[in-house]
This record gives C-alpha cells, structure tokens and sequence, in this order.
C-alpha cells in the first residue's frame, strides 16, 4: 500500500493531492464545499477514474453536509443539485457515475435528513476503502503475469494518484517489483497533459523502480524492436463486450502491441466495467480545452488562432486486448 493519500476524508472537508502541480510541488488542497471538488475534479486536480469516484462521492456528502433543512423534500430537492454538479463535471470515467448512483440510491432510500448526511458519508466512506481493496488485490493478480526480466510499457498514470490505492497498470507493476522480480518500465510521456512525464515518473521514482521516459510516439520504435515484453494500462469505462476507453493514445499503442505479437492487458476494478452499454460506440468521450494542445506546461507552442481537436480518451476494440486484469482474477478478452 502507497504512502500517498490522493484523496483524504476530514469529517467537514476533503483534503486532495493537487496533481496538477506535480512533479514540481508536493501541495494539499483542503476543499469546503461541493463546488470546490467539482471544480478540482474538472481541472485534473484529482484524476485517474476510480479517485475521481472516490472524490465525487465525498463532494456529494459534502454537499449534502450543507444542506440547511430538515424537511426531507426539501433535502432531496436541494440534493438533486448537488448530485447533478458532481455527474456534470467529466463524461468519460464510469467510476464516477457508480459513486453518484449509490449517493443517489441512499438519498432515495433514507428516512430522514440527519439518517441520510450519516448515511452518504459511510457510503463515501464505503466506496473508498473498496477501491483501495481493489487495487491492492489488481496488484496481486496482475504481478502473476510478470516474468523475472520482462520490461512493461505503461500509458498515462495509474499508480495510487489515480486511484487512492495501489493503483491499477502501474500498481501490478510495482508489485511485481516489489516481489523481487527486475524489470523495467518504458513509460510514455502521454501528451497533451504529460501524466506519464509528470506523475507516472514521480510515483515510480519514489519506489525505486527502474523506469525509462519516452514520448508517446516512441512506443512503436521500441515494440518492433523486441524491448518491450508486454504492455499494461489502465481504463476509464469497459463496455460489455470489453471495448476499452482509456487516455488518449492507447488504442495505438494497443494496435502496435497486437502487430508485434505483445501482450496488452487492461488493468482495472470492476467499478469501471459499465454492463449497461454494449460496445465502445457508446462511451462517451470527453473534448478538453484546446489551450491543452496548444500550450506546454503554461507556454504556448502553437500559433494563435488555429484549429484544435483535443478528445481526452479513445477506445481500444476488446480484439486488441489480451486480458483484463480486475480484483477477481484476470478476464480473459
């Protein structure tokens, strides 16, 4: 288990882990109310789909903490805005309509007002400890399938930042690590925003593990030269036929993994998995500011006054991915 506490419950407020300012700057966020952690969940300030479930149910219990009536109507009326700021604030990861549901589901079902504050702050509470729970078990089953030697190629961040846990792609990895196996991780930049560069290299050099950073166009270079033994990433939602959203950037890498005979597994808990879709064409994914593209770390790189297209995530076609390693065992595609 990480010594990082991406998301940290105070009882009357949420403490989060600006991620937006690392590698630079290690810096605490205590946010207040229900529309500071909307906020931070918009700016990527919490990210990595099961810490934004987590949050999202702890914004709402905030939220509800607010809520200045005892009449239960009128909680659940008020209530509504809450819930809908929170689900309004990224379209993509499946992890946080699961919170946002089981919130709901325990204001519908309360019988007064100060049963349903208690009551979605245990839920919260609850949500949180099972993704811990998740990720530490994905660790486990996933570092099964590392050999003594391999080297991993990992895409965008997915260590206990962005899940307040182990983690899920990169949990596996340092878990294997950890268990004594060498091995060495390829971790791409993963542009627009750089969290490969930015998070995934500080979490990996903070556990001592051996990582080399490359750009995200160099995954193909490094496939086809047989210096990559598998690749492992994480996910924002799973269709039901297994159709995969994930960063922007993984369904390339998971069509040069498949024309290079490397196995591509997706490591996730089986709150992202969404049994009420039936493939990757109904995901949808989210289009962010065109500054991300346009600017690097503050500084514009672009001309001014071009067209941008910035989607967030793409979705891997289930036949690209080799298995699905989950808290239950690895699933196999």
């Amino acid at each position: 288990m990480s010594s990082i506490k991406p998301v940290e419950w105070l009882g009357d407020r949420l403490m989060i882990i600006d991620q937006t300012r690392l590698p630079q700057h290690e810096i605490y966020l205590e946010l207040a109310d229900v529309h500071q952690v909307a906020e931070a969940i918009k700016s990527l300030k919490v990210r990595g789909a099961p810490s934004i479930g987590v949050a999202a149910a702890y914004g709402i219990a905030l939220g509800a903490q607010q809520i200045e009536t005892q009449d239960l109507e009128e909680f659940r009326k008020a209530y509504k805005n809450v819930s809908a700021e929170i689900a309004a604030t990224r379209p993509t990861a499946r992890n946080l309509f699961m919170a946002v549901e089981r919130m709901d589901d325990i204001v519908g079902r309360a019988p007064d007002v100060i049963s349903a504050k208690d009551r979605l702050a245990a839920e919260a509470e609850k949500i949180h400890d099972a993704e811990i729970e998740s990720t530490r078990l994905i660790a486990q089953n996933g570092a099964a399938l590392i050999r003594d030697g391999d080297t991993i190629l990992t895409h965008c961040n997915t260590g206990p930042l962005a899940t307040t846990g182990s983690g899920t792609a990169l949990g596996v990895i340092i878990e294997a690590f950890r268990q004594g196996k060498k091995i060495e991780v390829l971790a791409t930049e993963t542009r627009p925003l750089c969290q490969g560069a930015r998070l995934t290299a500080w979490e990996l050099r903070r556990e001592h593990v051996p990582f080399r950073l490359i750009t995200d166009s160099m995954a193909g270079h490094f496939m086809k030269g047989a210096r990559v033994d598998m690749v492992v990433v994480g996910a924002d939602r799973i269709a039901r036929n297994g159709d995969t959203a994930n960063k922007i950037g993984t369904y390339s890498i998971a069509v040069l993994a498949h024309e290079n005979g490397i196995p591509f597994y997706i490591a996730a808990p089986s709150t992202t998995f969404d049994q009420r879709i039936a493939t990757g064409d109904e995901i949808v994914i989210e289009e962010r500011s065109p500054d991300e593209v346009t600017h690097l770390y503050g500084k514009r790189t672009a001309p001014e006054g071009i067209e941008v297209c910035n989607p967030a995530f793409d979705v891997t076609p289930a036949n690209y991915i080799t298995g699905f390693i989950t808290e239950n065992g690895i699933l196999k595609s």
